[in-house]
Order: structure tokens, then C-alpha cells, then sequence
């Protein structure tokens, strides 16, 4: 069913490449591969993030460096860099309103441009912020990359985990190492110290438990992850010590984890005609 590109894979810019994904839209995903990427650039390491959402890039308002323009330099784009971060994205490219009609194609030469036509540093953990779905973007990304493995987002209601496990056993499918389940939108936290289950309980648990992978944490509910995603100054950074903060750092921290764990046992695993 996949097939391997006639494309040699692209040179890895990082140490590990981990994708971030959920299988359909509106669970956070973004919102958690940027503070993600912020919180392991708190801690030291060389970060890079790829906005692989080409029809729908939002990482360069998050991190607040949305008027960023690219001009290149000895034949490369250099990235952005915001917050410690190292970013590109499609948003660099078009105008805010401009709507992009690609066929797959065009996606999948757009997105292995981003590896190498983009002058990323010699980084410790390059971030793919995936795009909603299994289709082209996932394809491109699991044969081109050589992953350290992909992180799947979900909340605790029970569609999001249907089409979350999809994504998941997609890239089981194209042979790439599953570092664990987050749960996002958790809970919110009620002014007298109670939780309100806004989406369920404990679904992303029970999911990360069916499809046999760590549960890398949960993520609450807090207006501060919106007021920062729409300000360009992630929750890890304005509101540090917040709940919702420290859970992302905990989330960063099984994520690189996992991701090292992988690394050091050799599970890059080539690409097999399915």
C-alpha cells in the first residue's frame, strides 16, 4: 500500500526527529508541539520545530513571529527563531488570507524542502508539527525523516481517540517507533479545587493502554494556553509556574525520553514496501 519514494532520504538536521500528531484537528496539537518545543529550549537543548501543516500553518503566530520573512542565504531559508526556537513554516510563504490548493505532489516537495533547503542548525531534537489526518504529509514525513518516533495527541472523549488511534496505527503501518499518548484538555481546574470533565476522563490513558505505548501525561484546561497561543508567548514562558505549564514540562520531558531511549537501541527502522 505505501510504497517507497524514489527519493533518497532527506539529511537530518537533528539528533532525533519526533513527530507530534493526532490524527484529526482541534485537540491542541500545535498548541502542545510549540510549548514542547519551548520547554526543551528552557532546558538546554538545541531546538528546531517544522510546521508540516501546510494548508493550515498557525505555529509562526504562537511563537509570535508571524511577520517573519525569509530571504536566502548562500541558497537556504534561515529559520525563525523565537523563544529559543528555531522554526519554519509555510506561513513564512504565503499571505495570512491566502488560501493553498496543492495536490499531494507539491505538498510532499514543499515539506522535504523544509529539511533541506532550510538552514537549520546542527540541533539535538527537530519537532514536526504534523498536519490533521493520514494522508500525504504523514507519508512524506515517515519516509523522508527517518523518525525517532511520533507522539499522538488526543483528548479524553472517545471520537478524538477513534480517529487518534488512526494516526497512530498509521504510523505503526509505515514502521515508525510510537513514543507515547498525551492527553490535552484534561480537565479545568475549578476556583474551589475541583475538576470539571469537560471532554471525559481518562480517555487518553485508556487509549495509550488498548494500543499498547506509554500515556506520556495530561494536559488541563487553562484560558492562559489560548491567551498565549493568539500572543506569541507560550504558556511555558508566561505563566511558568501554572499547572498547565508544569504538566507540558513533564510531557517534554517522557517525551525526549522516550525519544533518547529509541535512539540509543538503534529503532530507526528503514522504510519496507507494505
Amino acid at each position: 500500500m505505501f510504497a517507497r519514494p524514489p527519493q533518497s532520504p532527506a539529511p537530518r538536521p537533528a539528533k532525533s526527529v519526533i513527530a507530534i500528531a493526532s490524527g484529526k484537528g482541534g485537540v491542541g496539537k500545535s498548541t502542545v508541539a510549540v510549548n514542547v518545543a519551548v520547554a526543551l529550549a528552557q532546558a538546554g537543548h538545541r531546538v528546531g520545530l517544522l510546521d508540516a501543516d501546510i494548508y493550515g500553518p498557525n505555529t509562526p503566530m504562537m511563537l509570535g513571529v508571524k511577520e517573519y520573512q525569509p530571504a536566502a542565504v548562500d541558497g537556504k531559508l534561515p529559520p525563525a527563531r523565537a523563544h529559543g526556537v528555531e522554526l519554519f513554516s509555510m506561513g513564512f510563504i504565503v499571505k495570512p488570507e491566502q488560501a493553498i490548493i496543492w495536490r499531494g505532489p507539491m505538498l510532499d516537495k514543499a515539506i522535504r524542502q523544509f529539511m533541506t533547503d532550510v538552514a537549520w542548525s546542527q540541533l539535538d531534537y527537530l519537532l514536526v508539527d504534523m498536519p490533521p489526518g493520514t494522508g500525504d504529509a504523514q507519508l512524506t514525513v515517515s519516509q523522508a525523516f527517518a523518525l525517532a518516533g511520533a507522539v499522538i495527541v488526543t483528548l479524553p472523549q472517545a471520537v478524538s481517540q477513534a480517529d487518534a488511534r488512526r494516526g497512530l496505527e498509521g504510523f505503526r503501518q509505515m514502521e515508525v517507533p510510537i513514543l507515547g499518548v498525551v492527553e490535552n484538555m484534561s480537565y479545568l481546574a475549578l476556583p474551589d479545587g475541583g475538576k470539571l470533565d469537560v471532554f471525559g476522563q481518562g480517555g487518553g490513558r485508556q487509549f495509550a493502554a488498548a494500543a499498547g505505548v506509554p500515556f506520556l501525561g495530561e494536559i488541563p484546561m487553562d484560558p492562559q494556553v489560548r491567551v498565549g497561543g493568539d500572543g506569541g508567548t507560550p504558556v511555558v514562558v508566561s505563566h511558568p509556574a501554572s499547572p498547565v505549564a508544569q504538566a507540558l514540562l513533564q510531557v517534554a520531558r517522557a517525551i525526549v525520553e522516550r525519544a533518547d531511549a529509541a535512539a540509543s537501541q538503534n529503532t530507526f527502522i528503514p522504510i519496507t514496501e507494505i
